[in-house]
């Protein structure tokens, strides 16, 4: 099966400015994303940018890059100027690794792409893992889901789903014994011809309300399927004490 990885990689970060060029253990992080997805059993990785700065680096170190508007919203906008300049099949699977997950494992990578080859009635792939904490339930800043039967997503939100009713009556500290409860975990394979059909939706009302792109497909009847994670995944870097301790995690493993 081939497949395509993009990383986008904006230069631009409210908390994080020129994020993707910032130093973990001699390397920017840009280049940390880009070998460990080179890794993967992907055919092509591409980085697309709206910075020269961000160009110019990764040209230094190898890497197929794109430049791409500066205008776009968010990632996805950013991966389907890239697949449409590569003039990619309709059928074809691509990847999108976010550019501040320098110690994404290849294994999921590779993982979400077999996942959507597998499943010709899903649009998109992802994945997810377990909470097993209470306080990680209720923090907005995770991004809980909801899957079927058939391992599809039923609803991404930053509230606690499902919420434990009677267990929350008495106290929201502890979970439940009987319960199942995921994180999602942003990293999505897309058929070409669903980012092509994205960038023409309007935004969701659920989407502007919760601030979550993944709820815009589901919106339009897009299938995503959600599967656990075949390893863990480490956190990405959204803030300056992520970076750190990205840096210490690389640096322990010298």
């Amino acid at each position: 099966m081939a497949y395509t990885v993009v990383i986008p990689a904006r230069y631009g970060s409210s908390r994080l400015p020129g994020k993707p060029l910032l130093e973990i253990q001699g390397k920017t992080m840009v280049q940390r994303v880009w070998e460990q997805a080179c890794l993967s059993r992907a055919e092509r990785v591409v980085i697309a940018t709206d910075d020269r700065r961000i160009y110019e680096v990764a040209q230094t170190f190898g890497a197929q890059v794109a430049m791409t508007s500066i205008e776009h919203s968010s990632g996805t906008d950013r991966l389907q100027e890239v697949i449409a300049e590569l003039d990619l099949a309709d059928d074809h699977i691509v990847v999108n690794v976010q550019g501040d997950e320098p110690l994404i494992p290849p294994q999921v990578i590779d993982q979400v792409a077999e996942n959507l080859n597998e499943h010709p009635d899903a649009s998109i792939a992802t994945l997810c893992e377990d909470i097993n904490d209470a306080d990680e339930l209720v923090n907005p800043n995770v991004v809980k889901v909801v899957r079927d039967a058939r391992g599809m997503a039923l609803y991404f939100s930053r509230a606690p789903i499902p919420w434990p009713r009677d267990a929350f009556m008495h106290a929201h500290n502890v979970l439940p014994s009987a319960g199942n409860w995921y994180r999602h975990i942003g990293l999505y394979a897309y058929r070409v011809t669903v980012l092509h059909q994205f960038v023409k939706w309007p935004p969701a009302p659920e989407e502007q309300l919760e601030s979550l792109e993944q709820l815009r497909l589901l919106h339009y009847g897009a299938d995503i399927h959600v599967d656990s994670a075949a390893c863990p995944v480490p956190a990405g870097v959204d803030t300056h004490e992520d970076l750190l301790l990205v840096r210490d995690i690389l640096k322990s493993q010298r």
